[in-house]
């Protein structure tokens, strides 16, 4: 078995027979997409993934969250507007205490991208990403007997038509691993974090993950954040980084970079 191919899904909660299963996938994304001198080193694209069956345990968790922060019932819940450290290590831990949540996330270390897929151009490199994210939803789904439906956030210059355009084209390479049987036929959904309150779960998650890998401005990184997480990443026994938390490229040369992450 190759390093990237499928395998059983492990996660506990959803272990045994689930015909017919509906699946949700909420995705965003942190970092820049683009790979310039000035943009992140890194670009981490995140999926919440729960049955549907759990959205009101979601939606009740999310209002807890608000009470805990002492936020306004409805409000857009967003990393960026968690001003401590507190605040963000209880969201974290909040988040990991979830047994219907699993997350899957790809983290690209731009830098040691040498050669194939150009991710000089920001739209390439978004899509790539998807990809990857794509491939482990729909192994989720297959194990688990269900059909999956994911919803992206919005990003700017992308068009719902090129979504499906890309979908398209991925069903036609022979390359890519998606089990399409298993993805919703009419594809995915673009929406915005404040208006879809599931994809509030997709931002927290991408950006606790990016914390651990992008250095802030005085070159300090976060991992708390990310360790707390992994009781919700999905894996297949002790291997995080094929399907939880896929690093690319993972190479001798990343392994060497970022030793803690094969510890996760």
């Amino acid at each position: 078995m190759s390093h990237d191919e499928p395998s059983p899904w492990s996660r506990v909660p959803l272990v045994g027979p689930m015909p017919n299963k509906g699946m949700l996938a909420y995705i965003d994304e942190a970092g820049q997409r683009s790979h310039t001198p000035k943009s992140s080193d890194h670009f981490v694209m995140s999926a919440a993934i729960l049955l549907e069956e759990d959205l009101p345990r979601a939606q009740a968790f999310l209002a807890r969250l608000r009470i805990d922060l002492n936020r306004q019932p409805g409000h857009h819940l967003s990393w960026k507007n968690l001003r401590s450290h507190s605040d963000r290590l209880h969201v974290s831990k909040s988040i990991a205490q979830q047994e219907w949540l699993t997350i899957s996330a790809v983290v690209v270390c731009k830098k040691m991208i040498m050669q194939g897929v150009d991710y000089k151009e920001e739209k390439i490199a978004y899509l790539h990403t998807l990809r990857f994210v794509l491939e482990r939803l729909s192994w989720l789904a297959r194990e688990g007997d269900g059909l999956l439906t994911y919803h992206l956030a919005h990003v700017v210059r992308f068009k719902l038509s090129q979504l499906r355009e890309y979908e398209s084209s991925l069903r036609g390479n022979p390359y890519c691993r998606v089990a399409w049987n298993h993805m919703d036929p009419a594809g995915g959904s673009l929406g915005q974090p404040q208006e879809s309150e599931m994809l509030q779960l997709g931002d927290l998650t991408a950006s606790a993950i990016f914390r651990g890998f992008e250095p802030d401005k005085y070159g300090y990184t976060e991992t708390r954040y990310l360790q707390e997480l992994t009781p919700r990443f999905y894996r297949r026994g002790a291997n995080l980084t094929s399907y939880g938390l896929k690093m690319h490229p993972w190479n001798e040369t990343t392994k060497a970079a970022y030793p803690w992450v094969a510890a996760l």
